[in-house]
C-alpha cells in the first residue's frame, strides 16, 4: 500500500476520535448552573424546610402536611391512579399555610387564601411553575366539604378528610385544648370530634379512601363512646 494512502477504516476511526475530543472540550467549557450544583437544595427540600419552620400547630401543622402527602400517594396507588407528584407534594405541604401568620387573612377561608398566594412560596425554588394552577386547585378544595377536580385534588382532599378521623383525628383535636381554660375547652373539643364523625365519612370520595373510612370511623366513635362512659361530666377534661 502506498505510504500516502489511508484506509477507510483508519479514516473513520480518526473522525470518531476527533468528534469525541470536541464534545469533551465543549462540555468542559460549559459554565455550571444552579441545577448542575449538587449543593443547591431541590425545591422539595426548600418547601419541606419552610413547612417545618413555619407550620406549628397540633392539628394542622407540619406533621399533618406530611401525612396528607403520604396518605394521598397510598390511596392513589391503591386505586392505580397516576398522580403528578410535583403538584401533590407542593399542595400537600402548603395547603394550610394561610392558617398561619403572616399569611392568614381575616374574613377569607384559609384554603382560598393559600391557593391565591402559594406561588409566592414556590417561585424561585425550582418548582415547575407551569404546574402552579393545578397546585392552586388542589389547595382550594382540600377541605372535606369542598368538591375536588382532578386526581391530585381528589387524593389530597380524601387524605385530609381521613386525617380528621381515627386515633389521629382524636389526637389532633385534643391537642388544641387550652390547658388554661381558653378555647377550645375539653367539652368544645368533644363537640368538634362529634361534628367530624357526623360529617366527614360521607365526604371521602375515592374508592381507596372509602375503603379506609369504616376503620377510622369506628376508632373515633369508640373513643367518644368510652369517653362518655367514663366521664359523667365532660368539664373534667
Amino acid at each position: 500500500m502506498p505510504a500516502h494512502t489511508v484506509s477507510p477504516g483508519v479514516r473513520l476511526a480518526t473522525m470518531v476520535l476527533v468528534a469525541v475530543a470536541a464534545c469533551a472540550s465543549a462540555l468542559a467549557a460549559t459554565p455550571r448552573t444552579e441545577s448542575d450544583d449538587s449543593d443547591t437544595p431541590s425545591w422539595r427540600s426548600v418547601v419541606d424546610k419552610f413547612a417545618q419552620e413555619h407550620f406549628h400547630n397540633p392539628a394542622w401543622g407540619y406533621s399533618h402536611s406530611k401525612r396528607d402527602y403520604q396518605l394521598a400517594r397510598e390511596l392513589a396507588a391503591a386505586d392505580r391512579v397516576k398522580l403528578d407528584d410535583d403538584v401533590l407534594y407542593a399542595a400537600a405541604y402548603l395547603h394550610d399555610m394561610a392558617a398561619f401568620e403572616p399569611w392568614q387573612k381575616s374574613g377569607v377561608d384559609h384554603a382560598d387564601e393559600a391557593a391565591a398566594i402559594v406561588d409566592t412560596i414556590l417561585k424561585n425554588t425550582g418548582f415547575p411553575m407551569k404546574k402552579i394552577e393545578a397546585v392552586r386547585g388542589a389547595i382550594r378544595t382540600h377541605m372535606y366539604d369542598r368538591a375536588p377536580a382532578g386526581p391530585e385534588a381528589l387524593y389530597l382532599h380524601d387524605a385530609d378528610a381521613l386525617d380528621w378521623l381515627g386515633a389521629i383525628g382524636v389526637a389532633r383535636i385534643l391537642g388544641l385544648v387550652d390547658p388554661k381554660g381558653g378555647n377550645p375547652t375539653g367539652p368544645e373539643a368533644v363537640i368538634m370530634l362529634d361534628s367530624y364523625l357526623a360529617k366527614v365519612p360521607a365526604r371521602v370520595l375515592s374508592p381507596a379512601g372509602k375503603a379506609r373510612v369504616p376503620e377510622r370511623q369506628e376508632q373515633l366513635a369508640a373513643f367518644l363512646r368510652q369517653l362518655r362512659q367514663q366521664s359523667e361530666n365532660l368539664r373534667l377534661l
